[in-house]
């Protein structure tokens, strides 16, 4: 990924493409994804006077997804589910009924919130035909940003959630750190999900990871995102998908990250590719160049000998038309800094993911995952340090629940991310070192591997937070 601290860039010119590039369809694909029609948000479920209510309903349904009429694992019937939208400080009473055959859950992605009882609970079992009832109570300084929410169901998740079982969840407030000319400014959400085919169904046992698959943005084919010149957009860039990573690039133009795994950043940075590992986000500022059409694209990238190798894809078109805009100056710096360089440490931890040599078991600490083992028991409001070590020969998609970190380094080289994060790239024989502060929540809750595949093949643990 390269990056350029601060705002030089940001106006570069877009390049301009007269041919779309071949996006690996599964199933008898057309030879090239075709532009598609505009994109379409998906609908939102808001928060009123400090509570949203929400049902959702997991059911097996027939739904129109990317141009193709696929039996898929939805929510209320959709493939694209209903976006839920907080506030800091609100209540979420979520009922999520089961209509299909075996059982399910959901996790909040990101959020911090309690991971006992009702909340986000990712050890409850909700039956078919069961009903169960979610309360979460969010903190009045949650951080704003893009979350999202998906099935925890271990050890079919990859199942459900390459089924369709996914999501996004914003939490309001991003925009208040903007120039204030800046904060009406258009939002898409781009979530980032794919599928593969089986018949006339969307694939959802016995998934190979490096098969070719149909990438889609909001679940449409190449959509088309219009936008003026030198209009600013924020872009909600979401990797929901099950298994697979994302490098994602607008064609000669640069993203201007504002947050990172729904935690604002303390300076906006530029980056001209951004690699969404499993269950990545970043939300950016993006600028309309000169009239035409550009492709937002995921670039090639291989996880290594061991992992796989994912082709280029178009993800989007970009059209550039109408008169000229010409928005205020964005400010040098963002949000307030959180940084725990300095911080007491109170305990140092070494965690190593490794797996067996024909890659279909996983593990955490030699051991793989067991729902009746404590792993690691911290201790509340104490920061601890965690070296997370990759012995085997693919990168890991290392996440954990309740408390984001922040990424001191990446294999021995000090890192500098502007803010804080749930999800973090771990280089193949390498490792990364992180830091964590505990705060505000105990109770049992996970970290594991946000590839699917390898979480349901046991590269999870239990972390238990302590008083």
């Amino acid at each position: 990924m390269r990056v350029r601290d601060g705002l030089a860039g940001f106006a570069a010119a877009v390049t301009l493409v007269s041919t779309i590039a071949a996006s690996g369809l599964a199933d008898s694909p057309p030879p090239s994804a075709a532009e598609g029609a505009p994109l379409r948000d998906p609908p939102q479920v808001v928060s009123h006077h400090g509570v949203l209510r929400a049902h959702l309903i997991v059911e097996k349904k027939r739904v129109e997804v990317a141009g193709r009429t696929l039996s898929a694992l939805t929510y209320n019937g959709h493939y694209m589910p209903p976006t839920l939208r907080i506030r800091p400080g609100d209540r979420l009473e979520l009922a999520l009924e089961n209509r299909l055959g075996p059982y399910t859950n959901l996790h909040v992605h990101g959020l911090h919130v309690s991971p006992s009882g009702h909340s986000d609970n990712v050890f409850i079992h909700i039956n078919p035909g069961q009903t169960f009832h979610y309360s979460y109570r969010f903190p009045d300084d949650l951080a704003p940003g893009t979350y999202w929410y998906h099935s925890h169901a271990h050890p079919i998740s990859a199942q459900q959630v390459a089924g369709g079982m996914s999501g996004i969840i914003v939490v309001d407030g991003l925009k208040r750190y903007l120039p204030p000319g800046l904060r009406t400014i258009k939002e898409h959400v781009i979530a980032l999900k794919d599928f593969q085919v089986q018949g006339d169904a969307i694939k959802t046992k016995d998934l190979h990871i490096g098969a070719s698959t149909n990438r889609t943005v909001n679940g449409q084919m190449n959509p088309t995102i219009h936008i003026r010149p030198g209009e600013i957009q924020l872009w909600r860039l979401a990797n929901i998908s099950a298994n697979i990573y994302y490098r994602v690039s607008l064609q000669g133009q640069p993203f201007q990250v504002i947050a990172h795994d729904g935690n604002p950043v303390d300076r906006i940075w530029t980056a001209d590719t951004l690699l969404l590992a499993a269950g990545n986000r970043f939300d950016v500022l993006v600028r309309g160049g000169p009239p035409g059409r550009t492709q937002l694209r995921t670039l090639p990238y291989s996880t290594g000998p061991a992992g796989n190798q994912f082709p280029q894809a178009t993800l989007a078109t970009v059209v550039s038309e109408g008169p000229a805009m010409h928005p205020p100056a964005l400010p040098a710096t963002f949000a307030p800094r959180q940084d725990l360089s300095q911080a007491t440490i109170a305990a140092r931890r070494t965690i190593v993911f490794s797996e067996n040599k024909a890659g279909t078991q996983f593990y955490i600490n030699g051991k793989q995952f067991d729902m009746n083992r404590v792993d690691i028991r911290s201790k509340l409001n104490t920061v601890e340090e965690w070296i997370i070590r990759n012995d085997s020969d693919e990168e890991h998609s290392f996440h954990v629940h309740t408390n984001d970190f922040q990424l001191m380094s990446v294999n021995g080289r000090p890192h500098e991310g502007h803010g804080l994060q749930d999800t973090a790239n771990v280089p193949r024989r390498g490792q990364i070192v992180i830091r964590t502060h505990f705060q505000n929540y105990t109770g049992r809750t996970v970290l594991h591997c946000h590839i699917l595949n390898h979480e349901d093949a046991g590269m999870m643990a239990v972390l238990e937070i302590v008083k």
